[in-house]
């Protein structure tokens, strides 16, 4: 895809490719996809939908986690448990969640069209379960129960509900806030997949200064078939920037990256400005030439020696 004239709040949801990386759990530099544990969930999980990117957020937290409810998802998402909704009313609710209790919005959900609450009354409910008093707790239990049997539910029906909803009220999540996050998750991944110099120079040079990061950002371009070039006065800039290739003659996105002069240890910005407002003038032709150009007193020794070693 080509960058000219392109708008991120415009990418589609639906991008195979994009969801085969999360599958691969190639998310090292993918907003809040990048942990151990969330890479061993998203290979388990295998998310394939939008909605699967807004649930592994709001799961991965160590209530779900511990309670079990994490492995029920993802077997019922893969066919290996009966999904249940409890009521076919319920369907459209608990749907994009395999019929587990994830969201507080769906408890509030659940509370309207099982209990009759009005919007108010759930969100109510909603306070009062995050709050975890038991008197508050009793008090509702009955409004769900009796609301549910005026509607003409089944009372046993309503009693497993609100057992449940009690259960997942302490891990319930914010499905608006985990939406959020799932859109910025699934801009990164696309922005992975399909423009990787460019992603991952940008998350270099955002961590230049962190060399434990840097490192984890390098293996990471190798390992997505991606080349850097090392550092070199004669072409590097402040920021590791893609550089076009052979790809990039073919219409394709780059693959290959220019270390920058930045993330080297002992230089620092002003020596690297120097360099470069010398460099305007025409390449460097040798050691020599480059000395003779730049301001050593900006460029001292210390980072003329940290180029030349990481050169």
């Amino acid at each position: 895809p080509s960058m000219r004239d392109f708008d991120i709040m415009s990418l589609p949801l639906t991008d195979p490719a994009t969801y085969q990386l999360l599958c691969d759990a190639n998310t090292t530099a993918v907003f809040q996809l990048e942990s151990r544990g969330m890479k061993e969930l998203l290979k388990k999980l295998r998310p394939n939908t939008f909605e699967d990117v807004v649930a592994v957020l709001a799961l991965f937290r160590p209530g779900p986690l511990e309670s079990g409810m994490v492995d029920d998802f993802v077997n019922r998402k893969h066919g290996r448990a009966k999904v249940d909704y409890f009521h076919p009313d319920l369907e459209s609710t608990l749907k994009s969640t395999y019929g587990v209790i994830v969201y507080q919005e769906q408890v509030m959900l659940i509370s309207q069209i099982i209990g009759g609450y009005s919007l108010g009354g759930a969100d109510l409910l909603r306070r009062a379960m995050g709050k975890k008093k038991p008197e508050e707790m009793a008090t509702h239990r009955e409004l769900f129960e009796s609301g549910a049997t005026k509607k003409g539910y089944d009372p046993v029906v309503a009693v497993r509900l609100f057992d449940l909803m009690e259960l997942f009220a302490g891990y319930g999540f914010n499905k608006s806030h985990s939406a959020a996050y799932a859109l910025i998750a699934y801009q990164t991944a696309w922005l992975k997949r399909h423009h990787p110099a460019e992603f991952l120079a940008a998350t270099l040079s955002s961590d230049m200064d962190d060399t434990t990061k840097v490192q984890i950002f390098w293996r990471d371009c190798l390992e997505n078939g991606l080349t850097v070039l090392p550092p070199d006065v004669n072409a590097s800039g402040f920021r590791f920037e893609p550089v076009a290739d052979a790809y990039t003659a073919k219409g394709q996105p780059p693959r290959t990256i220019r270390y920058g002069m930045g993330a080297v240890k002992g230089t620092g910005q002003a020596a690297i400005e120097e360099i470069l407002r010398a460099r305007a003038s025409g390449p460097f032709e040798s050691l020599f030439d480059f000395c003779r150009r730049v301001d050593r007193h900006t460029v001292n020794r210390r980072s003329i020696e940290a180029l030349i070693n990481a050169g």
